[in-house]
């Protein structure tokens, strides 16, 4: 039983000293970029004259619904 013991203590403080603390400021900045860039299609793709055509007719059926 104290083999099993050692070993699993073993196991768990060498993944614990193999595990990632986080992300590093490059990565942060690699992310953020990467989402503004996310958010600028999206805004793009939103605000294009076929998706507002689309919106439009989407709300001006859910408001005259008859119920």
């Amino acid at each position: 039983m104290r083999k099993i013991k050692n070993w699993t203590r073993s196991v768990v403080c060498y993944a614990r000293a193999r595990a990632d603390s986080g992300m590093t400021t490059s990565e942060y900045a690699v992310g953020t970029i990467a989402a503004c860039a996310f958010a600028a299609v999206l805004y793009k793709v939103v605000t294009s004259a076929a998706v507002m055509a689309q919106l439009q007719s989407l709300l001006k059926g859910a408001l005259d619904a008859k119920f």
